[in-house]
């Protein structure tokens, strides 16, 4: 029945996943705009009761994916190329990182740059720190660094490896459920498995729909800033109409080649601004600040994996570290799918060095930047950002506020909004493709309909749009609920998935798994050659004149030079 409805429709997809997974988003979207204070009910008490009770497992989840990654990297499987042992990568590594910063940091250091740093400042998170001292301010750096760190990217990092191992090396769709292979042999293609990819997709698209939210929530502030825009549901609810619109418009007409440039010149900017702020700030104690932040973050990042909060039991814990890890992993399919299309050719060992190592280093420097430049104006200059950010809740509005000390605030300010603006358009572009191509069929190998493109990224701003305004909770408060309880499900398939990955290495490479062992093994290629790389349709990256796909969708596919330069 479902594949007659979708031949009727025109569409090209596996009809169970699709149309279970739009049927549980529409059921969503008309139940909480229905039964909104029942939903609001739902959602805090099982919120509530995860972060009571399985707060400590989301925190040694992420600390475990980190040891995990660290361990494959160093171990005799970090020699295994993906992709064969003739594979070599297709960008250069400035190009790979620049587009690894388009996926998964540029929205997130936009948003919590200074907001989380002065956040932690005013209200340090462990007891018996002084608010507003020389302690306090060190401590918030170790924390956002902690957040925004290796953790994060061990997030991204783990199902990118699997997908480019599954892939690559055995030929697999661009699905969640094909790294569960090694577990499930066949029955990836039953109800297990469409289960599994059913889960990622309403999972991936919520996570993408709490983005799209909290980048709203800072559009409006600036506009706010700017322009006396209000700050309501109303204008929330028009930006993110406005946002999925650019997005849909993109995707129909095919304006890849000035959306790719438009990705490369937004890139720029962001890079431009964290240039301004440092040299229009105080430049010496923040270049310091970058060396010591460095050591704090390295001596404080292994204890900070286990903290648990478990004397003191503040609930801190849950509204910021539960809340990002939960976050995170519910798109990190999307970023995921994304990373491994752009790293074929790469080792083990390079894929997991430079996925976590190179933005964890970028992170380290905009968060010294931001941060110290916050302190900076809180301790030596007029001070004002913890009053509008901490005491008035204007998370946020937290880079104008600081913006505004600055020279030339109205331009400065201007530019950041457009910044998120182009962040989260692309974003929203290219997260629509990812999640047509999690309800592909495994078979398909033509492009699909461009309306299935749209359908997904018309449902990421309605249900943006529904978790800020058809709730009874403040746009934060409700995303952060409903990522919490969504987010579970992905950290049992997360285990999972190392599990799974661990054991297709020793089926397909059992001299690495026998000792003795020394150098580098003979050969690193255990299939005579995978199944064709995935074209427009198996993959998010998939790049024709006129596919509708984004910028970073098309710079993973283009050809062997740099997309950047």
């Amino acid at each position: 029945m479902l594949d007659k409805l979708q031949r009727r429709l025109g569409l090209r997809t596996d009809a169970v996943i699709f149309f279970t997974s739009a049927a549980l988003t529409v059921l969503f979207v008309a139940t909480t705009i229905t039964l909104t204070d029942q939903v609001d009910s739902v959602f805090t008490a099982a919120s509530d009761w995860i972060l009571t009770n399985l707060g400590w497992f989301y925190i040694l989840g992420v600390t475990t994916f980190v040891l995990f990654l660290i361990w494959i990297a160093l171990s005799r499987y970090g020699h295994v190329r993906l992709g064969g042992q003739h594979a070599r990568p297709e960008y250069s590594n400035g190009a790979w990182f620049a587009m690894l910063f388009a996926a998964g940091i540029g929205t997130i250091l936009m948003f919590w740059g200074v907001a989380e740093p002065i956040s932690h400042f005013a209200d340090p998170p462990e007891q018996g720190v002084k608010p507003e001292s020389n302690t306090a301010a060190e401590r918030a750096m170790a924390f956002a660094l902690y957040h925004f760190g290796l953790h994060t990217w061990a997030i991204f990092c783990l199902p990118a490896l699997a997908f480019a191992y599954f892939v690559y090396q055995r030929g697999l769709p661009f699905r969640v459920s094909s790294i569960l292979h090694p577990l499930l042999g066949d029955r990836i293609s039953g109800p297990i498995g469409k289960t599994v990819d059913v889960t990622a997709v309403v999972g991936t698209l919520f996570g993408v729909s709490v983005s799209i939210g909290l980048g709203t929530l800072q559009i409006n502030s600036g506009l706010n800033e700017l322009f006396g825009v209000p700050e309501n549901k109303l204008v929330q609810v028009l930006l993110i109409a406005g946002v999925t619109a650019i997005a849909t418009a993109s995707v129909v007409s095919g304006l890849d080649k000035g959306i790719k440039m438009l990705s490369n010149v937004n890139i720029l900017m962001a890079v431009g601004l964290l240039v301004f702020v440092l040299v229009a700030g105080p430049t010496l104690f923040m270049a310091k600040g970058i060396v010591e932040s460095t050591g704090t973050y390295l001596s404080s990042v292994v204890p900070l994996s286990f903290w648990n909060d478990t004397f003191a039991d503040t609930g801190w814990q849950g509204s910021w570290t539960v809340f990002y890890w939960a976050w995170t992993i519910t798109w990190s399919p999307f970023v995921g799918i994304f990373v491994a299309r752009i790293s074929k050719g790469r080792t083990i060992r390079e894929f997991v060095v430079g996925v976590l190592g190179l933005p964890t280093a970028f992170t380290v420097i905009w968060f010294s930047i931001f941060g110290m430049g916050s302190f900076d104006i809180e301790m030596n200059g007029p001070g004002g950002l913890v009053k509008a950010v901490v005491d008035d809740g204007d998370v946020p509005g937290a880079l104008f506020t600081f913006l505004g000390n600055y020279p030339a605030a109205t331009f400065v300010s201007a530019l950041s909004v457009l910044i998120v603006v182009i962040f989260f358009t692309t974003s929203a572009d290219s997260a629509s493709m990812v999640v047509d191509m999690l309800c592909e069929r495994a078979d398909e190998k033509r492009r699909t309909p461009t309306r299935q493109r749209v359908f997904w990224a018309v449902m990421q701003g309605v249900v943006g749009g529904t978790l800020l305004a058809a709730t009874g909770k403040s746009g934060l408060d409700a995303l952060q609920q409903v990522i919490t309880v969504i987010g579970l499900p992905f950290f049992v398939i997360a285990f999972l998935v190392m599990f799974c990955l661990l054991r297709a290495l020793k089926e397909d490479f059992p001299e690495l798994s026998r000792a003795p062992y020394a150098g580098k093994p003979r050969t690193l290629e255990p299939n005579p050659e995978p199944n064709p790389e995935p074209g427009p349709a198996g993959a998010p990256a998939a790049a024709a004149e006129g596919s509708g796909q984004s910028a970073a969708a098309e710079q993973s596919a283009g050809p062997a030079k740099d997309p950047v330069g």
